[in-house]
């Protein structure tokens, strides 16, 4: 069965940090980029960040450029994304995704041609 699953969610503080898997089974992430995403109830779908598969590039969103960091695992056929310093704007539910291409295109932010979509973990700051 193909599927990604995301987990390390939950509650952290203001400043805090987590960490993110997207663990992928049915198949392979190693030629695939992958996105990460997030939903706030108040909120449209938000593109966090992206990491490709040849050279490894990473995309960030401004609103979380300098905070969080993607890092994929072939070899555990996982991905991460480490967040650090936690702001309570941060709170949402957080779901990766396998695009349909080697790299992160340009619409990547939208969420467009994306194959596979986890089911979402949730992250919530506050103190």
């Amino acid at each position: 069965q193909v599927q990604l699953v995301e987990s390390g969610g939950g509650l952290a503080q203001p400043g805090g940090s987590l960490r993110l898997s997207c663990a992928a089974s049915g198949f392979t992430l190693d030629y695939f980029a992958v996105g990460w995403f997030r939903k706030a109830p108040e909120n449209e779908r938000e593109g966090v960040s992206c990491i490709g598969s040849n050279d490894g590039s990473t995309h960030y969103a401004d609103s979380v450029k300098g905070r969080f960091t993607i890092s994929r695992d072939n070899a555990r056929n996982t991905v991460y994304l480490q967040m650090n310093d936690l702001k309570s704007e941060d709170t949402a539910t957080y779901y990766c995704a396998e695009l349909s291409t080697a790299e992160c295109h340009s619409a990547w932010k939208s969420g467009a041609n994306m194959d596979y979509w986890g089911k979402g973990t949730l992250v919530s700051v506050s103190l």
